[in-house]
């Protein structure tokens, strides 16, 4: 059974940091794309970032490009999102998603197989 569980979110001020965090386990697909998203209240949900399984390959969001750094741990079995200058259109619940597909990586939720059950960044102004 596929599990993938975020922490680290957090209440800061804007220009703040945070980490992110997505512990998986159950991976048992040979390669995988691990996506962040994020959904705001009223909003509907956005790609952010993207690693690929080997964690060569990323891809983000031009909103939140060179300002949030995705990365990949193996050994710990964990992803993580930097999130540095933090602006208050950044406030949402991110979640973390696992793809089996066999393209690099989908900006589109629907494509992702497996979800985390998110963690809330609220920035403040």
């Amino acid at each position: 059974q596929v599990q993938l569980v975020e922490s680290g979110g957090d209440l800061v001020p804007a220009g703040g940091s945070l980490r992110l965090s997505c512990a998986y386990s159950g991976l048992t697909f040979k390669t995988y794309t691990m996506g962040w998203f994020r959904q705001a209240p009223t909003k509907e949900r956005e790609f952010v970032a993207a690693i690929s399984w080997r964690g060569g390959r990323t891809a983000y969001a031009d909103s939140v490009k060179g300002r949030f750094t995705i990365s990949r741990d193996n050994a710990k079995n964990t992803d993580y999102l930097q999130m540095n200058s933090l602006k208050p259109e950044d406030t949402a619940v991110y979640y973390c998603a696992a793809d089996y597909g066999t393209r690099w990586y989908s900006t589109v939720p629907m494509d992702y197989n497996v979800w985390g059950q998110g963690t809330q960044v609220t920035v403040s102004s």
